[in-house]
């Protein structure tokens, strides 16, 4: 296919550094990460109740020179692509603080050890050695990421993913909206006009920033007027007083917090994979969108963010935004990427969060987090196969149940009293079933990963990569990483030996019906040998489907060239000479595969073919005779070699 190209003074003069479209991208990413600083800083003071002077003296300066540190690095990747392949269309990857995590590191690590010893700078500690974990595994992805996201189905890395959503993400916004939704739902309206509906307000103003201000605007109306008191008007003030410029400065406050880093890992090492796996997922997306970048030097800047902010005081892991294709389609580019940094390390630096604190009710603020709740949890049935959606909600349970103890834990510890106190046996007699939500909990995400991974593999009836699955789970229970009160030898002995009986179960299952062929076929997968693959000229029409893996067919097909536009390809009987050709597997929703179909050439079909490795899948076949009626081009092994060697797209 043909690559878009210009003149060469255009070239020599190299792609802008800002165009008129990186405003719209600058106040869509930039309002995103905002609001996101705020929340974090919110969630820090208020939450976990961490001094304001380590929250302005030492996280938001890290934050400061982590994120913008990221965005130039993407900035200068976007125009490093935009000069090589002679384009002015290139979009930058949109970069922040990850939502999850922020989260998770707040409840999960952070308010535990702040109640459970009373000191918040412990807590804090704790935070910068967790996201110092995140960021080593990260760039641990960067080597061995593509062989983990091969053999782990999306579907369980999602739905733990949406089980954090429902609870960590949405609850909290969710509740706090109905404490004032006056001014909630009006935020809100713009939100799921806007976003949710698709709909552009008038001058294509930014969505979330009108949502906001709006909102905030109608808050202050009412306290101003006497109405209300959730604003008070000499915080303001006292905030603007209180600005003065921050920078950061490294410590050893995190190798304090790595001292203790085992309660640590269970959470880590599934989001750090995670983080790895959305962070490719991502860099498939901007490919699909045309701007092809590298996943090592992705993860690496991932990686490398959340290590040097944890070292500068940060206990917030950034990452690669979802979302690039739709600041390409707004006309973002370079500057928006550049823009969105400079403007986080003013904030950052000269303490305005505290001012935006003063001047935004949070109620005006958190139905933006409840719609990336919404959407996170949506995408894991989005994206996914229907047929997994029962092993998605099995995925989500253990973060249900994580999230469950820990309202049990606060509510008795406000009632000045605990579990222990209460006793576990008068709390089950009441219903509430603490000791077996307590343990499902524990590591809830990578709980979340082996029993969606498991349930997974059942479905598509690989009985023996579920029992694999199972022993794994066996063996992290039996070191403590999930479902365990402690990290440890044998940690959860009963635990463990219900992973090992499941997984001996499976297998014993696999083996009886090892002889057993099902021949029906996935109506959710697509084997592609032509121009659907990626770079070739009708791979648009697979927007929406997941690539999970280069492969090949078994050696019993023939392939012929059509006029040089496609290629057809069909099967050959058991006593003819067949080829092996290669190919792209795609999971593929109905909505793609309809567009699919409808845009394919004459001749062409979906049909059943066999892979290399054995498995029935749907692939595009063409009609033996119309196909023998052109040159045979099987020797080469697949189009994408014969368009490289013998017919080569022209520029």
């Amino acid at each position: 296919m043909s690559t878009p190209t210009t003149p060469a003074v255009g070239r020599a003069a190299g792609p802008r550094w800002w165009v008129k479209g990186d405003w719209n991208g600058l106040f869509g990413l930039g309002t995103n990460v905002l609001l996101n600083v705020i929340v974090l800083t919110g969630l820090c003071l208020v939450v976990v109740n961490i001094p304001s002077e380590t929250v302005y003296g030492r996280i938001l300066p890290a934050l400061g020179i982590a994120l913008p540190l990221g965005n130039i690095w993407y900035a200068f990747l976007a125009r490093s692509l935009a000069k090589r392949e002679g384009r002015s269309d290139v979009t930058a990857l949109p970069f922040g603080p990850s939502v999850p995590h922020t989260f998770i590191v707040v409840f999960v690590v952070m308010l535990p050890v702040a109640l459970a010893t009373g000191d918040t700078l412990a807590a804090w500690r704790a935070g910068l050695a967790w996201a110092c974990i995140i960021g080593c595994i990260v760039l641990l992805g960067a080597v061995f990421g593509p062989w983990i996201r091969k053999w782990t189905p999306r579907a369980a890395l999602l739905g733990a993913l949406a089980g954090i959503s429902i609870t960590f993400i949405s609850m909290s916004p969710a509740a706090q909206m109905w404490q004032a939704p006056w001014i909630a739902f009006i935020a809100f309206a713009f939100i799921l006009i806007g976003w949710l509906g698709g709909r552009k307000l008038p001058g294509d103003a930014p969505v979330g920033l009108v949502a906001v201000l709006l909102a905030t605007a109608v808050a202050w109306i009412a306290v101003l007027a006497g109405w209300s008191g959730i604003l008070e008007p000499s915080a303001v003030g006292e905030s603007i007083t209180n600005l003065a410029v921050s920078l950061p400065f490294p410590t050893g406050d995190v190798l304090t917090g790595l001292s203790d880093i085992a309660p640590l890992l269970a959470s880590a090492i599934p989001l750090g994979i995670y983080n790895f796996t959305e962070g490719m997922t991502n860099v498939e997306s901007a490919a699909a969108a045309g701007d092809r970048y590298s996943v090592r030097q992705v993860l690496s800047a991932d990686g490398l963010g959340a290590i040097i902010g944890s070292f500068l005081g940060s206990p917030f892991p950034p990452a690669v935004y979802i979302g690039h294709p739709g600041w390409k389609a707004v006309g973002g580019r370079i500057g928006y990427s550049l823009g969105t940094g400079v403007v986080v390390a003013v904030v950052c630096f000269t303490g305005l969060v505290g001012t935006f604190l003063a001047l935004f009710p949070m109620q005006a603020l958190v139905p933006v987090l409840l719609f990336i709740g919404l959407v996170i949890g949506a995408q894991a049935f989005n994206v996914s196969a229907r047929r997994y959606a029962p092993a998605i909600v099995l995925a989500m349970i253990p973060s249900l149940a994580e999230w469950a103890t820990g309202l049990i834990d606060n509510s008795l510890a406000a009632a000045g009293t605990s579990v222990r106190e209460v006793g576990v046996a008068n709390l089950v007699a009441s219903g509430v079933v603490y000791d077996g939500l307590k343990l499902l909990g524990q590591g809830a995400v990578l709980v979340g990963i082996v029993l969606g991974a498991i349930a997974c593999f059942v479905i598509d009836r690989r009985m023996y990569a579920a029992a694999i699955t199972a022993g794994i789970g066996a063996a992290l229970s039996f070191v403590g990483l999930i479902n365990a009160l402690e990290v440890g030898w044998n940690a959860s002995p009963g635990v463990s030996l219900g992973y090992a009986f499941l997984a001996l179960l499976l297998a014993g299952f696999g083996w009886y019906s090892r002889r057993e062929i099902d021949m029906a076929l996935d109506d959710e997968l697509l084997f592609v040998n032509g121009t659907l693959m990626r770079g070739l000229e009708l791979h648009g029409n697979l927007a929406g489907a997941e690539l999970l893996e280069e492969t090949a067919t078994a050696p019993r097909y023939r392939l012929h060239s059509i006029g040089d536009v496609h290629p057809g390809m069909y099967e050959v009987g058991e006593d003819e000479e067949g080829a092996s050709i290669s190919g792209e597997l795609y999971q593929v929703p109905t909505d793609v595969l309809l567009k699919v179909v409808e845009n394919e050439p004459a001749g062409l079909y979906r049909g059943p073919v066999q892979l290399a490795d054995g498995r029935l899948v749907p692939g595009i076949l063409y009609g033996r005779e119309l196909a023998e009626q052109h040159p045979d081009i099987t020797v080469h092994g697949g189009w994408r070699q014969y368009r490289v060697t013998v017919a080569p797209a022209s520029d």
